[in-house]
């Protein structure tokens, strides 16, 4: 099978808050602007700034994870992308050598060059020894060049590259902009959706961009194919019911893609706005924020009927996170306020001050493992006993509980279901 060769750059950082993805979505939305076509992906599990490259780039972004997806799915998915591209960016997560696996050891293997987002304020000529530090720290890899977020002046950008060789160069100097960042709150950046007025501060951001070397399309990469597996139609006839609303939106694209390759029918539906359930062999219920929403989840009365109906007639439930959260007896904000939830599952939440848990892990479910990770600031009192228990991904200690109730399978792992579709497919069937 022939390689696809597109210009591609991987964006990374020193840490977390430098400030990638707005980068990242300024860029896409710069070359959107000039009608070329964009594709970009996330590293690492993540939900919410995929959705803010996608309103960028205006395509949905899918994540990349060597331990998650596996090597051949990260590569299938570039490798396609580079047939319908003008440019593929990446974006990194955390620091470029933070992790195992890590964003270099992702552009490493796949030969991307690599341009590192730098915090500038408060700094001056010590940019260059960051900048110098993250390009000779691990031989090998490729650097295209280094862009200074947060820059207060055209003399702050000055000092900024006086000590800096012109090999890796800096591609931009982007200043201290308050119209163009992005809001955050306990779990990363607001959902794109909740952002009234997200396409101006893209746009805004794009400017900047615009007059810099960092528009300059950079070197094209080859991307070897691999061998497309057809799977099973398991669910084949089965229609699965699947939140989605603001207080349910973190969900894979890749899994909604994997459960329709499976055959399966998928009917979305909103608990927020939806007093019916659809018509459906079974129901998946994604993460998001119901802490966000309780007083309008606790109210829809109609909806909770509707789902006590479908447990009652023994039909699969499969829940993540913010889903186990809504099945729940109560759920508590930051603000101690509590609702009344579904009721299905025995327990109460409370939203915490600090990170409850973080990582990859991979689930030993009834019907197989799958891999994929947690990240929630809720604890969760129940008496009910778990069926079973994720293993981290580095091996130390346990990972979060699976629980079942009749037909209810909930737990606050997500699942990337593309790492055993089988398993997956498991989830919605008697």
């Amino acid at each position: 099978m022939t390689p696809r060769s597109c210009p591609a750059l991987f964006l990374t950082a020193p840490a977390s808050h430098q400030g990638k993805t707005t980068v990242t979505a300024a860029l896409a939305r710069h070359h959107r602007n000039l009608g070329r076509r964009v594709r970009v992906f996330k590293t690492g599990p993540d939900f919410l700034d995929p959705y803010i490259l996608e309103r960028a780039s205006g395509h949905t972004v899918y994540g990349l994870d060597l331990w998650m997806n596996g090597e051949d799915d990260c590569r299938a998915r570039l490798h396609q992308a580079a047939a319908e591209a003008d440019l593929i960016l990446i974006e990194g997560s955390m620091g470029l050598f933070d992790g195992t696996p890590s964003s270099a050891d992702l552009a490493a293997l796949l030969g991307i060059p690599l341009a590192a987002v730098i915090d500038a304020a408060g700094m001056a000529q010590t940019f260059a020894a960051v900048a110098h530090g993250l390009a000779s720290f691990r031989p090998g890899l490729a650097f295209h060049g280094f862009i200074a977020n947060h820059v207060a002046s055209e003399r702050h950008a000055d000092m900024l590259a006086q000590q800096l060789p012109p090999h890796p160069p800096l591609l931009a100097a982007l200043r201290r902009d308050e119209a163009a960042r992005l809001p955050e709150r306990h779990l990363g950046l607001v959902q794109a959706q909740e952002i009234a007025d997200l396409d101006a501060r893209l746009d805004r951001a794009a400017a900047q961009i615009a007059a810099t070397a960092l528009a300059e399309s950079p070197p094209p990469v080859a991307f070897p194919a691999v061998k497309q597996v057809e799977w099973p139609q398991l669910l084949a006839g089965k229609r699965i019911a699947i939140a989605r609303d603001a207080a349910f939106a973190f969900v894979y694209p890749a899994n909604l893609e994997m459960l329709a390759q499976l055959g399966a029918e998928l009917a979305f539906f909103s608990p927020l706005a939806n007093a019916a359930l659809p018509d459906c062999d079974a129901v998946y219920l994604p993460g998001g924020y119901p802490e966000l929403h309780l007083e309008t989840l606790s109210a829809n009365s109609a909806l909770k009927a509707d789902l006590q109906e479908h447990i009652e007639a023994g039909k699969p439930l499969y829940a993540e996170c913010g889903g186990m959260l809504y099945l729940l007896d109560r759920l508590s904000n930051r603000d101690g306020y509590s609702a009344a939830m579904l009721g299905l599952l025995p327990g109460h939440a409370r939203l915490q001050e600090r990170l409850c848990g973080l990582g990859l892990q991979q689930m030993d479910f009834p019907g197989g493992a799958l891999r994929g990770h947690t990240f929630h600031y809720t604890r969760l009192e129940t008496a009910l006993e778990p069926i079973a228990r994720a293993a981290r991904a580095s091996g130390a200690g346990t990972g979060e509980a699976l629980y079942r109730r009749g037909s209810l399978l909930a737990s606050y792992f997500h699942a990337y279901f593309p790492s055993n579709p089988i398993a997956a497919a498991r989830l919605f069937l008697k």
